[in-house]
């Protein structure tokens, strides 16, 4: 029994962005922790001269310090970090009748589906990115009640407001900067090497099932 938040965001989500994956990751959290785990991060940031929010786009050499040692303060706490993966060259809309907005809401569902206990209760938080976020946290709400009755809260809040939000943004920007061969920025590939080091193998491999600590999904649609 207990109860947990999870903070959900997603990147190069958009059908024709020009962008090969879209990933939808979460990362979760004890709520009893959750004080302790902000101020322990707050106190990173304030360390390193850190301003603003942690985000994987603004990943320098500056700033490789601070995100060494969020990396490894993730990989040493009881979070938990999610996240499926979807070759876009693989959408087939027309075939399932649907359009991408749909296939997002889908996708969304599946990234928490079966990952959410029954004896444990649910506040869930998406990094709001446009006008249609307001519709997508409502659309996954009315998906999730239908088969979980623990989900107390589930609402948009953006990314600013929650330092563990941001660490799901700079897990989930490593996986797709690792799926998109990108190599130009230094630090940006020692964080890299970093989780894949505490992870024992590489972010573009799939992880068990049963994987709770990092669990990588690489969807293939049929």
């Amino acid at each position: 029994m207990g109860t947990y938040n999870i903070y959900c965001d997603e990147s190069t989500h958009i059908e024709n962005d020009g962008h090969p994956y879209m990933i939808l990751s979460y990362v979760s959290a004890p709520y009893h922790l959750l004080k302790m785990y902000n101020k322990s991060i707050r106190e990173m940031k304030l360390n390193h001269f850190y301003k603003g929010e942690m985000k994987w786009s603004s990943l320098s050499k500056s700033q490789y310090p601070l995100y060494n040692e969020i990396i490894d303060f993730f990989f040493s706490n009881d979070l938990n970090f999610r996240a499926i993966i979807v070759d876009k060259a693989e959408l087939k809309h027309s075939k399932f009748h649907q359009d991408h907005n749909t296939f997002y809401d889908k996708m969304y569902y599946q990234l928490l589906n079966k990952k959410l206990e029954p004896d444990c209760n649910y506040n869930i938080y998406i990094d709001i990115k446009d006008s249609y976020s307001y519709l997508k946290a409502r659309n996954l709400k009315n998906y999730l009640e239908r088969d979980y009755s623990n989900i107390r809260n589930l609402q948009v809040i953006r990314s600013y407001e929650s330092e563990l939000m941001q660490i799901t943004d700079v897990l989930m920007g490593a996986i797709n900067y690792k799926l998109r061969n990108l190599n130009q920025v230094t630090a940006k590939n020692n964080i890299i090497k970093k989780i894949e080091k505490l992870l024992g193998k590489p972010l573009n491999e799939k992880t068990p099932p049963y994987e709770r600590k990092f669990n990588l999904f690489f969807i293939k649609l049929q």
